[in-house]
């Protein structure tokens, strides 16, 4: 059983993959572009002013072109991160099954892949949000990372201690009062912690706002489309399944 979702997972984890993709070229590659094109102007007005430094420059070959980055490069890595995710996704899914009330199967995946999409992007990235690549120090780009990542390994953490919580909480208190406290305290650790963590400030004063705010909301819409993919068309077809072989009888 548990092979079968895991398959199934990364099967709709590709599907979502390929949707993301989709976006990401027509909405997220121009702001990418007007990214780079800024970067690169930067650069020739510094070069401009230092001979020497614009002759290495100028030997300096590219590795990976620009076509090959926008296009097979981004679609593998959309990929492999996507059916990552949904071999995940399935997993936790396939814990939770049955341990969550009385949650069927479309309103369990639905209700994890939200909770993966603010655990996982959302609230990490309200303290680090993304950036347009080519744009920054790239002094600060290990440092960012890493705080990035912790920051999504305290979302995590904060998660699993608030769904305790609030399992607890709803065999004695009720459902409302459980589950408010649960989020109360998930996002009492994550403020807590952004507030400790220090920020990492990147980008040129200079950078054009409508740029930086676009690609934001770009990439926030490549997060949402794919969890809400996970969520509901790996959840619809678990729960056909289960009907057909007579395991579970929708109410």
């Amino acid at each position: 059983m548990t092979g079968t979702l895991l398959l199934r997972g990364m099967l709709v984890g590709i599907l979502a993959g390929l949707l993301a993709f989709a976006f990401a070229k027509v909405y997220g590659e121009p702001e990418v572009a007007r990214a780079i094109a800024f970067e690169e102007q930067g650069s020739a007005h510094h070069q401009a002013s230092e001979a020497s430094g614009a002759h290495a420059h100028a030997d300096e070959e590219e590795l990976v072109s620009r076509e090959v980055q926008a296009g097979v490069g981004l679609l593998t890595g959309v990929l492999v991160y996507s059916s990552a995710m949904g071999g995940l996704f399935a997993l936790v899914f396939a814990y939770a099954l049955g341990r969550v009330g009385r949650l069927g199967p479309r309103a369990l995946a639905a209700l994890l892949a939200l909770a993966a999409f603010i655990a996982l992007y959302l609230v990490p990235g309200l303290k680090y949000p993304a950036n347009p690549p080519s744009v920054g120090d790239p002094a600060s780009i290990r440092q960012r990372t890493l705080l990035f990542f912790l920051m999504i390994a305290v979302s995590l953490a904060a998660a699993a201690v608030a769904v305790n919580l609030a399992r607890r909480l709803i065999a004695r208190h009720g459902v409302w009062f459980g589950a408010l406290a649960g989020v109360a305290l998930y996002l009492a650790i994550c403020a807590v912690t952004a507030a400790v963590f220090p920020a990492v400030r990147e980008v040129p004063a200079d950078f054009p706002a409508d740029l930086l705010w676009q690609f934001r909301v770009v990439a926030l819409g490549i997060q949402a489309i794919l969890w809400s993919t996970l969520g509901l068309a790996f959840g619809w077809w678990i729960e056909r399944s289960l009907i057909r072989q007579g395991q579970y009888v929708p109410a």
